[in-house]
């Protein structure tokens, strides 16, 4: 399998479907007398299409640098970095969506034409189903991958921590551009002025941040063993030419 081409057409497939959503959202904020600025700034503030588009670069950057070094054994440790950093994010979304929101009704979309029915559709399952899934099988399968140190697990941990001062900074500052409230939360269980305060989204910030290392020590312990395995049978061929 050419994984170099699989990664570039996972990585145009991710953002085709934040292109879909992009559309989407146009529409709406169009049909609506919403700010379109606004709204596309909250479009381009949410967890999911910012982690989508740093995981299209970093596998844009893995498939080039395998396709400029066909020789090497191993990727450096700057594509290995990025790769893991990005599918951690990316198999987040694509667990909670599955598991917690499938199937919850969108209130908005009643009201959309059928070709807006239809990219919103395409977005969300490329967005939380495919490119998870793709995600899943570039770091059990792909060639070539190197292992990770264990002290990058906090390295992997910076992107969403960084999403997550982003996002509770800015959230009072701007407001939702529906005008039922004077601030904006790409997610309601990030919103302080729920039921739950403060007290709730400090304990999901809390789950979300113990999530996002057990997902990296995952991935360092999965890519880690792939290494040692790809080494010992390394090993064995070395072995078995000189000894033949």
């Amino acid at each position: 399998m050419n994984w170099s081409s699989m990664r570039f057409a996972a990585a145009s497939l991710g953002v085709s479907a934040v292109a879909a959503g992009y559309i989407v959202n146009v529409d709406r904020a169009t049909r609506q007398g919403q700010s379109l600025a606004l709204v596309l700034a909250n479009y381009f503030s949410m967890f999911t299409i910012v982690s989508t588009l740093l995981c299209a670069g970093a596998l844009v950057a893995a498939a080039t640098w395998a396709r400029m070094h066909p020789e090497s054994a191993r990727e450096p440790l700057g594509i290995a970095v990025g790769l893991a950093a990005t599918a951690g994010p990316v198999l987040l979304l694509g667990v909670v969506y599955n598991v917690l929101l499938r199937g919850v009704p969108s209130e908005v979309a009643a009201a959309d034409s059928a070709g807006i029915a239809i990219l919103d559709a395409y977005a969300v399952e490329v967005l939380h189903v495919v490119l998870p899934l793709y995600v899943l099988a570039d770091l059990l399968f792909a060639t070539r991958r190197r292992g990770l140190p264990w002290w990058s697990v906090p390295v992997l941990t910076v992107y969403p921590l960084s999403w997550l001062l982003y996002t509770m900074v800015r959230g009072e500052l701007v407001s939702d551009p529906s005008g039922l409230a004077a601030w904006w939360y790409p997610y309601p269980f990030l919103d302080p002025h729920g039921e739950g305060g403060w007290g709730s989204v400090a304990l999901y910030i809390l789950g979300i941040f113990v999530a996002f290392v057990a997902i990296g020590a995952g991935a360092i312990a999965i890519g880690r063993y792939r290494e040692r395995r790809a080494t010992r049978r390394e090993a064995v061929v070395r072995t078995g030419v000189l000894h033949g």
